[in-house]
């Protein structure tokens, strides 16, 4: 379910959703016309990275620059064009690139997609001995910045995790600001967590996972467990996570211009009144204990924004006693595992996963093969 599918959201009018999507075309045309003047072929990687950074940054951001600044029912029925669109494409995609099946689930309460190889579902898999065996479960939180994309928009990226680690994953349409601000996603989130378990997933065969915004919330989701004294998750995967909402690192200004994110990052529809240095929603002004805090697989680009707040997130966790696997790369914007997984830095992000993926969680011999 896309946010414009809730009856509490309100969208725009046809005529005008099309004028909207004519000027999304516009901006991002003019904006990618604007590449060849950038000297794309400079960087610090290979020829075929280097442009290919160039012209991801530029569209991103074109994309982004534009829908930041649409009246908010104008983005959602934007956003559900896009998301209709990716319906069409994505599953047939994955199916035939990375062997992966994508179902329609509510878990919790809270709608959202499996993917889980197809090698490990009956329908393509008849006979149980000839099944591959799900090592664990990935509880996925997308990002978007809180306020926007939908679960099929990630399941290109969701399609490798599963390929990459050998696990099943469930990527929760968790609520989004404005229409609904903190703590609406992170309830949503511990529902889907308590919904797996009680479906007798174990809390240690369960990874929480995210990226951008979702990896702030899956962060946000590690406090209100503990919180809520439920059990932690055998391990957390994050990809270049919003985790200080403060934005008061020289990042944020001295990165604007190589990022993907606009320069002015919108956090006020999330917080509502909520403080930025809140540790509930900003994670870097936490005091995290490996007690109730799992072992946490991180990465994020050495240009991007947000690399001052998450470097200290690491390092913290690391004094703290958590154990880490932190990954930044040079030359690197924001989420750029997701934007461009052909890159080499991409890929050494990818053979990191699969080294980890049975270090923190094994295979439970007594689990449902779904759930």
């Amino acid at each position: 379910m896309v946010m414009a599918d809730r009856p509490e959201v309100q969208t725009a009018s046809g005529p005008v959703t099309a004028l909207t999507v004519v000027g999304l075309a516009q901006c991002m045309l003019n904006g990618l016309a604007r590449v060849p003047f950038r000297r794309p072929w400079e960087g610090p990687g290979g020829l075929l990275d280097n442009v290919g950074q160039s012209v991801t940054r530029q569209a991103v951001r074109s994309f982004m620059g534009f829908s930041m600044g649409l009246p908010i029912e104008e983005f959602r029925s934007m956003e559900k064009i896009l998301d209709d669109i990716c319906l069409t494409v994505m599953p047939p995609f994955v199916e035939v690139i990375d062997s992966v099946e994508i179902t329609d689930d509510t878990i919790g309460g809270v709608p959202g997609i499996w993917c889980r190889a197809k090698a490990s579902t009956d329908a393509f898999v008849d006979d149980d001995d000839d099944k591959q065996t799900i090592g664990a479960t990935i509880l996925y939180l997308h990002g978007g910045g809180y306020i926007g994309t939908s679960p099929i928009m990630y399941s290109a990226f969701a399609a490798s995790l599963v390929k990459i680690t050998g696990y099943e994953l469930f990527i929760a349409d968790y609520r989004m600001a404005p229409e609904f601000p903190f703590p609406a996603g992170v309830l949503d989130a511990a529902d889907v967590y308590q919904g797996l378990i009680d479906r007798g997933v174990s809390a240690d065969h369960l990874v929480v996972a995210g990226d951008s915004g979702g990896g702030g919330l899956a962060t946000s989701l590690i406090s209100h467990l503990h919180a809520e004294g439920m059990p932690m998750p055998a391990a957390l995967a994050l990809f270049s996570p919003e985790v200080d909402l403060d934005l008061n690192h020289p990042s944020i200004t001295d990165n604007a211009q190589f990022d993907i994110l606009p320069w002015n990052v919108p956090v006020t529809p999330y917080l509502r009144g909520v403080q930025p240095n809140d540790e509930r929603v900003s994670a870097v002004y936490a005091t995290p204990d490996p007690a109730w805090f799992p072992p946490t697989f991180v990465c994020w680009g050495a240009d991007e924004m947000f690399r001052d707040g998450i470097r200290e997130f690491a390092e913290g966790l690391s004094a703290a006693g958590v154990r880490v696997h932190a990954m930044e790369e040079r030359g690197m914007f924001h989420v750029f595992p997701i934007l461009m997984p052909w890159a080499e830095s991409s890929k050494r992000v990818f053979r990191e996963l699969h080294e980890l993926a049975g270090r923190h969680v094994t295979p439970d011999p007594e689990a449902e093969q779904t759930h």
